[in-house]
């Protein structure tokens, strides 16, 4: 029993410490001290830059441009929803995190519609949401497009207390379930999702947005206390 212990915090130090100590999860031609999640930058007009991107006014060039031309550019939609248009990244070294990142592109409702009109096809994706494939004019036309958000999955997982040595103590901090916690950093723009059956997911927008990020929890905290 002693040595299955063992074990399993071995693999748990495996998971955890590249993200704690610089180096461990070095990538080659990757500067394993630049670019890191917690080193966001603050402008003076309540904007932000993270991994060398600048949230509502980066476009979806300069994203390839940073994290490399292989970006899928698609709309996702759950069920009877409009969807977004997002970029998705399945594996980048951001310093030494690994990480998936997704970006969503700053595309009104309208425009979305009329590429859903114009797309090739669409596929089913876990829970039923729609992956649709957009048409090669519109995949030019977006190169151009502002990115308002960027989401990130760290390959690793992290826990409540990991997450505030590394960006400070949360604004706020919001438990919508026993295992899902939210730590918000509005100054940041930063949404911390911490899930301990899950992936853990980092969302940045530029601060002055950051209602973007909040306002869809207000609906999920209104639920909680119905239920409640």
């Amino acid at each position: 029993m002693k040595f299955a212990l063992s074990i399993i915090a071995l693999i748990a130090i495996a998971l955890i410490v590249p993200f704690l100590v610089p180096g461990l999860g070095k990538q080659e031609g990757v500067d394993p001290n630049a670019n890191l999640p917690w080193q966001i930058e603050l402008d003076a007009q309540g904007g932000s830059s993270v991994f060398g991107l600048r949230p509502g006014i980066s476009t979806v060039g300069d994203v390839r441009q940073k994290f490399g031309s292989e970006m899928d550019v698609a709309i996702i939609a759950e069920p009877n929803e409009m969807g977004t248009l997002e970029g998705y990244y399945s594996q980048v070294a951001l310093g030494f995190v690994l990480a998936k990142v997704i970006v969503t592109v700053d595309a009104k409702k309208e425009l979305i519609s009329e590429m859903r009109d114009r797309a090739l096809r669409a596929k089913h994706m876990e829970s039923s949401t729609h992956k649709i494939t957009l048409n090669p004019d519109d995949l030019v036309a977006i190169e151009k497009m502002a990115v308002k958000a960027i989401s990130v999955i760290p390959s690793v997982n992290l826990d409540e207390a990991t997450v505030i040595q590394r960006f400070g103590q949360p604004g706020e901090r919001l438990a919508v379930s026993e295992k899902r916690v939210h730590l918000l950093y509005p100054e940041k723009g930063l949404d911390v999702v911490v899930d301990g059956d899950g992936k853990e997911l980092l969302q940045y927008v530029a601060p002055r947005n950051f209602a973007e990020l909040r306002e869809p929890l207000n609906k999920l905290e209104g639920e909680k206390s119905s239920a409640q």
